[in-house]
């Protein structure tokens, strides 16, 4: 214990100690981090890295260097269909979007526990935006592949259930979290239920809905690159041949026009959230 002790001859003198930094973990905290480390030790081995040899590791930067000589050049033979891809990838992240959003906004009604009209439509909402936003993406686009064939079509479904998935989830969020002061006084003096969310809680609830449509449409493109890959439509279905054909030239030129494209889909969706979320406010 560290005696401090006052200079000022007009105080009394005090002991005080530090408190301690780290407290004494129980025999609970204790296994779970045992457990944990356990876990770690286990993955490494199992993901083969303790098994590299310093010859392999020694070998990769001479692999990389090689995969990036047969990359350069970007081949400019597929620009045309890369052109095309392009605008169906965002024509499908568009429909998709727009068409989650809007079934979205009903069911996050549906799922905000203070405003769905009966519990258990309040766990089956629940439940049903859960499982749109559990199974993988890759999942929905194999099973709508499966059923209307391959194309943009199939990817277009897929965006849309994982736009449902991912905004009425925060839709419903986004209507709980309004006050619910003036959704009593509209009730008060009579006013409908319809009235009420469509004069009240969608627009104090409209910043964070809009948010989440932007976000939405970034997700969409983000996932319409790798739907592609399994057939679901969009410029990801250019990349999976010259890919198993060791094309690189030709896939560098797809890798560079998703980069652009995703950095382009990101800075104006940035603008546009910032235009509309000043206008709602």
């Amino acid at each position: 214990m560290a005696d401090h002790r006052s200079t000022d001859p007009g105080q009394t003198v005090t002991n005080c100690s530090m408190p301690p930094r780290f407290r004494t973990p129980g025999w609970k905290l204790s296994l779970l981090v045992v457990t944990f480390i356990g876990l770690i030790c286990h993955a490494f081995i199992g993901t083969e890295l303790c098994s590299m040899t310093v010859k392999e590791i020694a070998e990769m930067p001479g692999n990389v260097l090689h995969l990036l000589q047969e990359m350069v050049p970007p081949s400019t033979r597929g620009l045309p269909k890369i052109y095309k891809a392009i605008l169906e990838t965002l024509q499908m992240c568009l429909v998709g979007t727009v068409f989650g959003v809007f079934v979205s906004v009903p069911l996050g009604l549906l799922a905000a526990k203070s405003l769905s009209p009966h519990k258990s439509i309040y766990i089956a909402s629940r439940g049903f935006v859960s499982f749109c936003r559990t199974v993988p993406d890759l999942v929905w686009a194999i099973f709508f592949v499966i059923i209307v064939g391959l194309g943009p079509l199939a990817g277009t479904l897929t965006l849309m259930v994982d736009t449902i998935g991912f905004a009425g989830r925060f839709f419903a969020e986004a209507f709980e979290e309004v006050d619910s002061g003036p959704q009593e006084a509209l009730s008060a003096i009579g006013s409908s239920n319809n009235g009420t969310f469509f004069s009240c809680v969608l627009p104090a609830a409209a910043p964070s809905c809009i948010n989440t449509t932007m976000f939405s449409i970034e997700r969409a493109v983000q996932s319409s690159v790798v739907l592609g890959l399994v057939g679901a439509g969009g410029i990801g279905m250019l990349l999976e041949e010259p890919m198993v054909w060791q094309n690189y030239r030709e896939a560098t030129t797809v890798v560079l026009t998703i980069f652009i494209m995703l950095v382009a889909v990101e800075q104006l969706n940035g603008y546009l959230r910032r235009q509309l979320i000043g206008k709602s406010g």
